[in-house]
């Protein structure tokens, strides 16, 4: 396996202990950690964890993202999915999707402990509304 050199990359650790948690993401019902990734890695990846500050009474709205990689992995609570062909998909704590690029998805449910960590690649990407027959 070759290791690619050509993007730097810097030392980078995220303590709990300094955690702070903001709502300026993308979902006002959302507030999130950023773990530093993006600013380490040049934009290459981001990584943050979400965690739920209120129910949302409308889901997400379908939708889906331009970038190569997202991954998200439950680390507490639960959360529903709608991913087109594939259905209504419940995750728990412990649970990990992969998400692949441009597929159509909307977040419907979830519960009030909700905690995710979700992993981007690039970290700045492009989110575009996607409702049904369109």
């Amino acid at each position: 396996m070759t290791i690619s050199t050509t993007t730097k990359q810097t030392f980078r650790i995220s303590r709990a202990k300094d955690a702070r948690f903001v709502q300026d993401g993308l979902r006002p019902f959302f507030s999130y950690r950023d773990l530093g990734i993006s600013e380490a890695t040049q934009g290459r990846y981001h990584a943050h964890v979400i965690r739920a500050e209120q129910l949302g009474e409308k889901g997400t709205g379908r939708h889906l993202h331009r970038l190569d990689f997202q991954m998200v992995y439950i680390l507490r609570g639960w959360v529903t999915f709608e991913y087109e062909g594939q259905g209504d998909v419940r995750l728990e704590a412990g649970d990990c999707v992969l998400q692949p690029p441009e597929i159509r998805h909307e977040l419907t449910s979830f519960s009030a402990d909700l905690e995710m960590l979700e992993i981007t690649s690039p970290a700045e990407f492009e989110t575009v509304d996607a409702p049904r027959g369109a």
